[in-house]
């Protein structure tokens, strides 16, 4: 893995690496509920759990469902939303189709499961985990560590309920091991104060040994955060980004990342990677397309890598032809039509129910602009209106297009 680039930091790399070389291990990884769905920059993570369970080792994913009622504070510049009980459970729901795409769950010794810290987070008396725990934790040591400065730093005020979030996510660290023998946490360089804590937690209570390991934050070329592209968060399910779109995102891979991203999002052998490590420029295109075919085959699988290539060569004019069935779809529903204009929409609201712009000023200024086209036919008016009538030709669908490579299929709902 440290030939691929996944390692940054480590507790205690020589012991860790004994260990592990002893006998298998179970290593565990945790996410907060506070979204349907997880981002790209997440899968670095998910990758390591991925590489560490095809070495023999064992899974374990922990989903924050008590974690998440209080809000980890690490890179924010504000409070977390607090949710209700109801929405953290769907959106556990929605995260556990995402891991199962990656680890092979069951009840084997190194099956992959799924455990959720509100088991134990939820029925804690709050006066005896003070005095069991809290008397191990100090202020001054919380204090040193970079997440917590740098939210002490912000204008936003740092509340005493997100304070909490260090001792929680320690003792999830020392109550897996009780309960399923784990002994690393993995998690991104953002998280190393509460993993180093938690492994400093498990030594005050004569638990262990315990290990953290921390990959690199991941960024573009041109010193982005991964995980966004031009048109918002990169989501790894498919109901927020479609396949085609996700495909998309890894094709369009500046040259000076493409090497790197084969190693750490891909399975493809290192020797192959290493042959093309010597190529540039054009040279590269078709090493974009393997890196997004092997990606998004990790992901959705590879069934639906036959329909995005044959849209990709429809759009792009390597073939003719009309296959467009990989992209994204928005059917328009009753209340995105204009009744004064006789059930009509308008092509700047279409734009930004695409997803295309952000707002109806924005999709106008792109249509005067010239960027915005239908069916390959450019729109010169920015209040130009599609009808029923316009989508009857094309089977109830129409392409839209902003730029070279956004595009969408506009739907008319069957019942209007």
């Amino acid at each position: 893995m440290s030939e691929r680039g996944f390692l940054h930091q480590c507790t205690d790399f020589r012991g860790l690496d004994e260990s592990m070389t002893k006998e298998p291990i179970v290593a565990y990884l945790g996410f907060d509920a506070t979204a349907k769905s997880l981002h790209v920059g997440s899968l670095l993570q998910i990758m390591i759990l991925r590489h560490l369970q095809k070495a023999g080792h064992k899974p374990v994913v922990l989903v924050g469902g008590g974690t998440t009622k209080v809000g980890d504070p690490t890179g924010k510049d504000e409070s977390r939303k607090l949710l209700t009980d109801e929405t953290i459970n769907d959106n556990i729901a929605s995260l556990t189709r995402v891991f199962e795409k990656f680890l092979v769950f069951g009840n084997g010794p190194t099956d992959a499961i799924l455990v959720n810290n509100a088991d134990w987070l939820d029925g804690l008396n709050y006066l005896s985990f003070l005095r069991d725990y809290g008397r191990l934790f100090t202020i001054n040591r919380m204090l040193s560590f970079d997440s917590v400065k740098q939210r002490l730093e912000r204008e936003q005020p740092f509340s005493f309920l997100e304070f909490n979030y260090i001792l929680l996510q320690s003792y999830d660290f020392v109550e897996l091991h009780r309960r399923h023998k784990a002994s690393l946490q993995l998690g991104g360089s953002d998280q190393w104060g509460n993993i180093v804590s938690g492994v400093e937690l498990g030594r005050k209570v004569g638990v262990g040994p315990l290990f953290g390991l921390t990959a690199p934050l991941i960024t573009t070329s041109d010193g982005k955060k991964m995980g966004k592209s031009v048109s918002g968060a990169v989501w790894l399910n498919k109901e927020l980004l479609s396949e085609y779109d996700y495909w998309q995102f890894w094709r369009n891979t500046a040259d000076a990342d493409v090497i790197r991203f084969l190693k750490l999002f891909t399975e493809v052998p290192l020797s192959q990677i290493q042959e093309w490590e010597r190529l540039e420029g054009s040279a590269l295109n078709d090493v974009k397309v393997v890196l997004a075919d092997e990606a998004t085959k990790l992901l959705h699988g590879p069934d639906c890598l036959q329909d995005i290539h044959a849209t990709v060569q429809n759009l792009f004019g390597r073939q003719g032809g009309d296959d467009l069935q990989s992209l994204p779809k928005v059917v328009l529903e009753a209340n995105a039509f204009n009744q004064e204009e006789g059930k009509a929409i308008y092509v700047y609201d279409a734009l930004v129910r695409a997803n295309m712009t952000t707002s109806k000023a924005e999709a106008r200024r792109l249509i005067k602009a010239g960027g915005v086209r239908l069916n390959d036919q450019k729109v010169t008016d920015e209040y130009a209106l599609l009808h029923q009538s316009d989508f009857a030709v094309q089977d109830g669908k129409l392409k839209l297009s902003s730029g070279k490579k956004k595009h969408a299929l506009i739907v008319w709902p069957a019942s209007a």
